[in-house]
Parts: structure tokens; sequence; C-alpha cells
């Protein structure tokens, strides 16, 4: 362990993350109750499958939608100012959810809208994170703050968040969802700093986009990233998966945990046993890790044994947050909100795509785990020429870091 590998407390010091992280974390529990509320409100009012289909799926859709656009307005206005707009934006989109008696289309218009607001306050917020660190492992240890964070909550969430909302109603559960939002806006309008427009609005609307994906770099860590595809496959195939293994019904729930526990674990290893430089160094090893332990499922474990696989997938997968926190050091500041929408939106697509291909593999070939096992064959192969690629990249700056000039733009 390195001894100089900073603490969660000494994140926690600065006062604009802390603001930032607080205000997140309070507003990513609203969000799981109103993912629960949403789907038990729009069965409830239609009694349709497909309907409360639809509303998750354009949550996905609007996400997708803003974005590769949306995002960068975060580099064309002021970050604080426009986190504090979108979030008071979402606050009252929320509220008008949470009126009783609302129509099936003006909801789902309602839950297209939040996605697009949240597109370029997500991007702020990430520009902003990176520009509150100048010291590269702090930032990196308050990204693993982050992720621990988030993915306790969906821990909760999935424990904890249908009892709740049955209890209390779905409007209220939007209510507080919509409260969540306010005090997000409070805090961060109160704590953290209004920085001038870090970008330029003549720039090209898309020239984050191209400056990405010109740079050997970002190519490589993007393919790290979004591996994430064919690892999210058992989560899209875990009711079919359980019945297969011939585990309960509750066993399920189970399955769905393993991975975001995992994560958390995988998280809090990297973070207080592994410096940052050496992070940057495996996290292709440990992309193919998350892929190879998915082959285990050719084996048809027995249920037990699958949730374990599960939970490692999850725990090697926690190198995400070592892609994430490299691609924001390495692009420039001006252009950090577009090239977020651009490697946030390919995650969503990837994880989309992966799980569509993942049903129907299954379907066509009739089995969920041989399907599964496919997919982590599939990842390991595409995790080491990338891996390859990163350490000779890598070789070939030093341990400089290095951040190219926007004039390089690639044409």
């Amino acid at each position: 362990m390195s001894q100089r590998t900073p603490g969660f407390s000494a994140v926690l010091a600065v006062p604009e993350f802390r603001a930032l992280w607080f205000a997140e974390a309070q507003s990513v529990f609203g969000d799981q109750l109103a993912k629960v509320a949403l789907t038990i409100l729009v069965y409830e009012r239609t009694g349709s499958a497909l309907w409360a289909a639809v509303a998750y799926a354009l949550t996905f859709l609007s996400a997708l939608a803003g974005g590769l656009g949306l995002s960068q307005l975060a580099d064309r206005f002021r970050r604080r100012q426009l986190i504090v707009t979108c979030t008071l934006l979402q606050a009252g989109v929320v509220g008008l959810m949470a009126i009783p008696g609302m129509g099936i289309v003006a909801l789902c218009a309602l839950v297209f809208a939040i996605g697009l607001i949240q597109s370029p306050a997500a991007a702020a917020q990430n520009a902003v994170t990176r520009e509150v660190f100048t010291d590269d492992e702090l930032y990196l240890r308050s990204q693993d703050l982050r992720g621990i964070t988030t993915n306790t909550l969906m821990l909760v969430g999935l424990a904890g968040g249908g009892v709740l909302v049955v209890a209390i109603g779905t409007s209220w559960a939007l209510v507080i969802d919509a409260v969540t939002f306010l005090i997000s806006t409070a805090v961060v309008h109160r704590y953290v700093k209004n920085r001038r427009v870090a970008g330029n609005k003549t720039d090209g609307w898309f020239d984050s986009a191209r400056w990405v994906f010109g740079n050997s770099r970002m190519r490589v860590l993007l393919t790290l990233s979004w591996l994430v595809g064919l690892v999210v496959i058992p989560e899209g195939l875990v009711a079919p998966l359980a019945q297969e293994l011939g585990a309960p019904s509750a066993a399920v729930g189970w399955m769905l945990a393993a991975d975001p526990l995992g994560f958390v674990i995988g998280t809090y290893v990297l973070s207080r046993f592994v410096a940052a430089e050496h992070r940057v160094r495996i996290m292709g090893v440990l992309a193919g890790c998350s892929s190879a332990t998915l082959v285990a499922f050719a084996l048809t474990p027995h249920v037990a044994f699958a949730i374990v696989l599960l939970a490692l997938a999850g725990a090697f997968g926690a190198y995400q947050i070592t892609v994430s926190a490299t691609f924001n050091t390495l692009v420039p500041n001006e252009i950090r909100g577009g090239a977020f929408g651009v490697i946030r939106t390919g995650l969503r697509v990837s994880q989309g795509i992966g799980v569509a291909i993942g049903g129907a593999v299954a379907q066509g070939i009739g089995s969920t785990t041989t399907t599964i096992a496919l997919a982590g064959v599939l990842g390991v192969v595409i995790a080491i020429p990338a891996t390859v690629a990163w350490a000779r990249l890598n070789r070939s700056v030093g341990n400089a870091r290095i951040v190219p000039n926007l004039n390089t733009l690639p044409s």
C-alpha cells in the first residue's frame, strides 16, 4: 500500500467536493425511489407491462439524445449555474409527475424531459469535480467515494425502495425526489464556486467528440469503458438465468445485488491499497478479468457460485472509475463537458445494445449460461489488445501527465 495514498477524509475536507458529493448522494437516493414509483405508477394506471417498459426505455433514450448534444452546454455556460438551473428544472418536472391523475402520455413525456435535463447537469458536475482538485491522486480518491456511495445507494434502493414506495405511495415518493433536487440546488449554489465559462461559444458543436475520437489514448479508454456492455449482460438475463440454474425467485434479487456489492468492495480495495499510478497501469488487466469471470458460467454453476462470480465481475469492474478519472484528467478543461457526453453516452448505448443482443442470443441458442460465457470470451478478446495498446501508449509518453493542445484537433 502506498503510504501517501489519501483517505476519504482528505477528500471530504475539500468544501466544494463535499457539497457536490452530498448533493449527488441524496439526489441518487431520491432517484431510486422515483424509479420504483414510476414503474408501479405506470403499471397501475395501464395494467400493461409494455407501457411500464416504455417508461423505463424513455430514460435511456433521453440520456442518449441529450448525452452527445446537451452535455456540451457544460463548456459554454458557467458550470455551477448550469447545475443549479438544471436541478431546479428537474425538481419542477418531478413535481408535475407527482400530481395524481397525470395522463400516461404526459407522464412519459416528463420522464423523457428529465433525462434530457440531466445530461448537461451531469456533464457540468463531472467537469467541476475535476476542476476542484489539483492533485490527481486526490481526485481519483474522490471518484472512488462517488462510486462507492452511488452503488451503496443502489443496493439500498434494491433492498428497500419497493417497500418504502408501497408504504408512502407513489406520489409522495416522487415528491421526495423533487425535494432532493431542491436540496441539491441550494447546496451547489451556496458552496460551489461560480467559475468562468471554460470553453468558447463559437467552438464547433462536436469539436469535443472529434478530439476524443482523434486521440489514440482516448480511443483505448473508450474501449475499456464500453466493455461494460458485455459484462452487464447477466443483469439483463437474471430472471431466465435463475430459472436455468434452478434457483428460487428470491435469488433474482441476490443476483441483481451481487454486481453493485462487488463493485463497492472492489472500489474500496483499489482505493485503499493501490496507488493511482499503479491503478492506471493495471486497469486493462482488470477489465479482462471482469470479462473472464463470466466465462465460468459455461460450467452451469450452482446459484451460490453464480452469485460469487457476478460479485467478482463487479469487483474487477471497479476499474471503470480509474478509466473515467484518467479520461477526465487527460481531456482539456475547455471541452471536458462535451467529452464527458461522449463517454457517458457510449456507456449507456453499450449497455442497452449488450443486453438486447444478449437476450436475442439466449433466445436463439436456448441457454442463458452459454450466452453469458460467450459474452465473457468476447470481452477478453477485446480487452487483451486494448490492454497491450494502453501499455504501449503509456511507454511512449513516459510518466508525464499529457494533456494535448486544443490546437491539435483532428480534421
